[in-house]
């Protein structure tokens, strides 16, 4: 596990190579390999023998983080303390043989990975840009708990190191040398060894700057007014921006105020208190349950159809490349070493593509993150045109014109005839059925709904609609794309709004109807964000377009026919769309109003035709029907086989239209919640507020998650 190498100079190479495992963990298992290695390096330094550490790996990662099922599954508060405590003392140890120690980073190192390179004197890396590195624990709700936070904030300062970590960024190594959580970059493994060794012959000091005397933190400790101050302004700007849903970059900053007051040790097991406090949060838990056995049981394939051999994509066709979503949809396949054809009506107007990809990569050359080289051989690998015979070679092509039934069928036949029967088509529609749109195709078994979200380079998520004639090997070879370009993907059926775009229409629905009933439009818009939806449901309304709104809810109509009970903000919207032509953002007039920057404010003439009668309120009550609405229609998607998975639904709520990560996503929301005291309030509301918050009858059954934990364990 972990082999000790010791050369002429006495310096000792420890090689982290655990057996039976993909990579590296931090786990018992590692704690107990170490103690004797620790204690050979005791007595080498006390014989005179050992002159430096370099610690590195023999897996292709350096050091993966800690075990997120035991954290999951943790409900003992004393046993996660201690379990801290335990691997605090390991890096300490790590920290402490009497010499320097280096981290030779020949891959990625992230979280408690991160924290191990973090507890050695020095860090190198080699300078590869599939690497990553960093501390991106507050993703999932936690914070660093193996001493990160306290050791980071000595080395950097309580605002670099706040900024660091609250981000929770992935850093290349280029900008991990940038941001100064490494010191070194070489061109290649061996270099990296070289450089390591170089290093320890010319540097004796083993003590870290917290465990000198005279040694402060940079930038002063919270005592000094200075620092005070800024974890004060943080403080308040988190609560603005959270509203307290997520506890965990808060936790960080008090780690670093009390910390920062007291000596190394106390603030280590300051930390750990408050790494306890968030594992048995239920935030903390919902994060996991999204971010890690969601996105791996997505990642695994567990949705995709089986039987069919790896989809392998090498060249991409878009059409309509000129527009924001087909730049974007080309930027995400070339970023991802896909070559890319970029069709729209003239080649002029293609070229807009490029420059769009252009703009994109600029900043990265910029940065240090690519050469000039790099982003030369990305542009060149475009192949702009305005003839579809250029799809010819393509393996798919993506339809990505305006939302436009005639027009979308149009361009599918012109791009149909180049393409060999191995190929595959896709629209990216928001709206039109795509068993419609492949009426006209001459192999509706190849074609496949591809709905990319705005702005589609940056969103992670694309729904893979299954059509009435697509076939399961499409399927899975759409679902191969979307992973390919490092999106997650989530197959959904050939129904009204398909998945996303239906849920989120529920709580746009809901503040409507609120604003109706005469609750103040500023209330339900700030009740919306304190629910943890990133807009209101008004202003999210706006953006739509309060025609595509109404569209949906008049497809939902056409779907149940006779037993469909018309929505109560129906009146409101037709109100606003017929009488006071205020269609939304498109023509600055909708229930917001708009100035020449693109700033808006709420229509004060809302308060005139929808005037506020209703004072008081339960405040509660108000957040539960924002968001039961949309956990209630995700569950009646998965009854109709819209959506077949809960680790789809809980991704395709929190990437598509930005539900709650701290509730863990829609159908997570019910356990959180607790299924009797769920469907006990589901009752409550429909007895108070009508149909349209009564429950399937399988409500149970739907919402019992049989997908993960344990099963997931075996894949990773």
């Amino acid at each position: 596990m972990i082999y000790y190498k010791k050369d002429t100079n006495n310096i000792v190479t420890l090689t982290l190579d655990m057996q039976g495992r993909p990579m590296n963990v931090i786990n018992h298992e590692i704690f107990e390999a170490f103690v004797p290695v620790v204690e050979q390096l005791k007595v080498d330094k006390k014989w005179g023998t050992l002159r430096g550490v370099i610690l590195t790996s023999g897996k292709k990662t350096f050091l993966a983080g800690g075990d997120l099922e035991y954290l999951y599954q943790a409900d003992d508060p004393a046993e996660v303390f201690a379990f801290c405590e335990k691997m605090k003392k390991f890096l300490r140890d790590i920290e402490s043989p009497g010499v320097a120690v280096v981290a030779a980073l020949n891959g990625s190192a992230i979280g408690t990975g991160f924290e191990v390179a973090l507890a050695c004197h020095h860090r190198i890396a080699v300078n590869d840009n599939r690497m990553v590195l960093g501390l991106p624990e507050v993703e999932l709700g936690l914070i660093p708990g193996g001493g990160g936070i306290v050791r980071l904030m000595w080395l950097l300062g309580i605002e670099k190191a706040f900024q660091i970590l609250a981000s929770g960024h992935r850093y290349s190594p280029q900008e991990a040398l940038r941001v100064g959580i490494i010191d070194d970059l070489a061109s290649s493994q061996k270099e990296m060894l070289e450089m390591a060794k170089t290093w320890l012959l010319n540097n004796k000091e083993s003590r870290r700057p917290w465990d000198q005397a005279g040694r402060s933190i940079p930038g002063g400790s919270a005592k000094e007014a200075s620092a005070a101050d800024y974890i004060r302004s943080e403080a308040a700007r988190l609560a603005a921006k959270n509203h307290h849903n997520y506890p965990a970059p808060q936790a960080i900053l008090n780690v670093l105020s009390e910390g920062s007051k007291v000596d190394f040790d106390t603030a280590e097991r300051i930390e750990s208190r408050y790494y306890t406090q968030l594992v048995m949060s239920k935030q903390c838990k919902n994060m996991i349950k999204a971010f890690w056995f969601d996105t791996n049981y997505i990642k695994h394939g567990l949705n995709r159809p089986r039987g069919f051999g790896k989809f392998r994509p090498k060249k991409v066709g878009v059409i309509g490349a000129g527009g924001l979503m087909g730049s974007g949809i080309a930027y995400a396949c070339l970023k991802n070493g896909l070559e890319v054809v970029m069709k729209d009506v003239s080649k002029l107007i293609a070229e807009r593509g490029r420059d769009f990809v252009r703009n994109k990569l600029n900043p990265l050359v910029q940065s240090g993150e690519m050469t000039k080289n790099e982003r030369d051989s990305l542009l060149h690998s475009i192949i702009t045109t305005e003839d579809p015979s250029e799809f010819e070679t393509c393996d798919l092509v993506i339809e990505a014109v305006f939302e436009n039934a005639m027009v979308k069928q149009k361009v599918t036949k012109e791009a149909e005839v180049f393409l060999d029967e191995y190929a595959f088509m896709a629209s990216n529609t928001v709206s039109i059925p795509i068993t419609k749109l492949a009426e006209v195709s001459i192999r509706p078994d190849n074609y496949v709904g591809l709905h990319f979200f705005h702005p589609a380079d940056e969103v992670p998520l694309v729904e893979i609609v299954r059509g009435a004639q697509t076939s399961e090997e499409t399927v899975a070879r759409a679902f191969d794309f979307v992973k390919a370009i490092q999106k997650t993907p989530i197959v959904v059926k050939d129904d009204w709004g398909f998945y996303a775009a239906r849920v989120q229409n529920t709580y746009i629905l809901e503040g409507i109807t609120m604003l109706k009933e005469g609750y103040p439009p500023a209330l339900i818009e700030n009740l919306g964000q304190q629910a943890g939806m990133p807009k209101g449901a008004l202003a999210l309304a706006d953006d739509l377009g309060l025609n595509l709104v109404l569209n949906y809810e008049s497809q939902a109509g056409d779907h149940y026919g006779p037993k469909y009970i018309p929505h109560p903000s129906v009146v409101v919207l037709n109100k606003m769309l017929q009488e006071f032509n205020r269609p939304g953002r498109n023509k600055k007039a909708g229930f917001y109003e708009y100035e020449e920057g693109g700033q808006r404010s709420l229509w004060p003439e809302l308060s005139e035709h929808f005037a506020p009668q209703l004072s008081a309120f339960d405040r509660q009550e108000l957040i539960d029907r924002l968001l039961i609405s949309q956990v209630l229609e995700a569950i009646w998607c998965m009854k109709e086989g819209v959506i077949n998975s809960i680790a789809a639904a809980n991704l395709g709520s929190i990437y598509g239209w930005g539900f709650p990560s701290f509730k863990g996503g829609v159908i997570q929301f019910v356990t959180d919640y607790g299924l009797d005291a769920f469907m006990a309030r589901c009752k409550e509301l429909r007895d108070k507020h009508g149909p349209r918050f009564r429950i399937p009858k399988r409500l149970p059954e739907l919402v019992q998650d049989r997908e993960l934990v344990g099963d997931l364990v075996g894949l990773m």
